[in-house]
């Protein structure tokens, strides 16, 4: 099969986010044809007059229309596309020269209908942009499934870095309106149908998140309340590992608390893992304000995740609430 590529780009108040992402699209290395495809999602701030900047250099088509949450932008896209092969991918994430020219190689050697790749801090981002990147992304934190080689679970791809064939959007009718985990969700619903999804680690992307500590712990708050939500929805996902940030918050919180008391053994194993967190942020950073600044990352990832899991297991779970009605934030109407 010939893949004719189609990137699609949802984008909501961010024209400058689009400029970086366009212009690393004209950086891009291969002979390979592909579109671009804009969808803004009821933005105030439209993107228009930049990408209209890149008509005559780009293949790449603008669409307007009414909010409706990232997932069914994405699907509105992908409908309007001319390929026959969907990469998905976020507004504030640029674009490695060969990109293109990795992933094309990966599918036509071993092809799958569902494929993502992991998120890299570049150069040019900020400490703290570095440091989030990676307490989300180092194994130690997220056991890898970012984009780990060695990940320990099932390779689910995410939004902002992902293929999909046109045949696999068709019959699993794309992303639904939870936000976010409309991503694992459809890897789940894919793997269903009998699709396989893998991970392409050459095809990553710099993923330049505008983000703020308060803004960090909101997102991986979201990520606790959803992964409950996905369990229920799909039983035979769920996992132990998907506990770790809670546990770990309320180990360190009664570790704390015996610490004040006399006991100093328990506080000292957690000392000895923001060590190695150091350490290891040192070596892949090499960065000394970065590895400090990933300390409060991890915290900040672990708290703000394992309290959202808890909340939504107890509510979902065990109060048996229906998700739509008690977290209604999480899911996007359609219009």
């Amino acid at each position: 099969m010939q893949l004719q590529y189609s990137f699609i780009i949802p984008v909501y108040n961010r024209p400058d986010e689009i400029q970086e992402l366009l212009q690393s699209f004209e950086a891009l290395k291969g002979a390979i044809d592909f579109e671009i495809v804009i969808v803004e999602d009821g933005s105030t701030q439209t993107s228009k007059a930049v990408v209209d900047t890149f008509k005559g250099k780009l293949n790449i088509s603008y669409y307007f229309k009414a909010n409706s949450g990232p997932g069914d932008s994405r699907n509105f896209g992908m409908q309007q596309a001319k390929g026959n092969y969907f990469i998905i991918l976020d507004s504030d994430c640029i674009l490695p020269e060969n990109y293109l020219v990795e992933a094309d190689k990966s599918l036509k050697a071993n092809y799958v209908d569902c494929f993502g790749g992991p998120d890299a801090a570049h150069e040019s981002f900020s400490n703290l942009q570095k440091a989030i990147n990676f307490s989300m992304t180092s194994f130690i934190t997220t056991g890898g499934i970012r984009g780990n080689k060695n990940s320990v679970d099932t390779f689910q791809p995410r939004s902002f870095n992902m293929g999909l064939s046109k045949k696999a959007f068709q019959d699993s009718k794309g992303f639904g309106r939870i936000h976010p985990g409309e991503d694992p969700d459809l890897s789940i619903r894919l793997w269903n149908l009998g699709y396989k999804t893998k991970l392409i680690p050459e095809a990553f992307v710099y993923h330049k998140r505008r983000i703020s500590w308060s803004n960090f712990y909101k997102q991986v708050n979201k990520f606790g309340l959803v992964r409950p939500i996905l369990n229920k929805w799909h039983p035979s996902t769920k996992k132990i590992t998907y506990w770790f940030p809670t546990l770990f918050s309320l180990g360190l919180i009664v570790s704390v608390l015996l610490f004040l008391t006399g006991f100093k053994w328990f506080l000292l194993g957690y000392a000895c893992y923001f060590a190695l967190a150091f350490v290891l942020a040192v070596f892949n950073t090499k960065n000394i304000v970065v590895s400090v600044l990933a300390i409060p990352a991890i915290l900040i990832q672990f708290f703000g995740y394992g309290y959202g899991f808890f909340k939504s297991t107890l509510a979902v779970s065990v109060l048996n609430k229906t998700p739509e009605t008690h977290f209604p934030k999480l899911f996007f109407k359609l219009k």
